[in-house]
């Protein structure tokens, strides 16, 4: 029989993964909205964790990284428009669509639950 020797570490098994590090994702994400780095870091977090989550964390992931590059393309087109005073308008719009989908995320994630459409452009 292989039973551990006295003075050995027993072998544990990994917790899975309750979804904490996406948690942080969001609010590194939402924190992001006065620092500006925090945003790189948590798309780099979602990046690193996302291959080995659990499937319904994987949904958080994949928005996460979908909510930085979609937010980056609406700033570019946000700063063009601005040009022509129309982004006047469409910077708040964007800042709410950015924190719709973080907050979404954080209780959608509170719950346990995958987030229903990761793929979506809105929410």
């Amino acid at each position: 029989m292989d039973q551990p020797q006295m003075g050995q570490p027993t072998p544990t098994a990994l917790p899975a993964d309750t979804g904490s590090t996406a948690k942080i994702v969001y609010i590194l994400y939402l924190i992001s909205l006065v620092t500006g780095v925090t945003a790189l870091i948590g798309l780099i977090m979602a990046y690193l964790n996302e291959g080995e989550a659990p499937d319904w964390v994987k949904t958080h992931y994949r928005l996460q990284i979908r909510t930085f590059w979609i937010f980056l393309l609406y700033c570019v087109g946000a700063f063009l428009l601005s040009l022509a005073v129309i982004g006047v308008v469409v910077w708040p719009l964007l800042l709410v669509w950015f924190i719709v989908r973080c907050v979404k995320g954080l209780q959608s994630i509170g719950r346990g639950q995958p987030y229903p459409k990761p793929a979506s452009w809105l929410w």
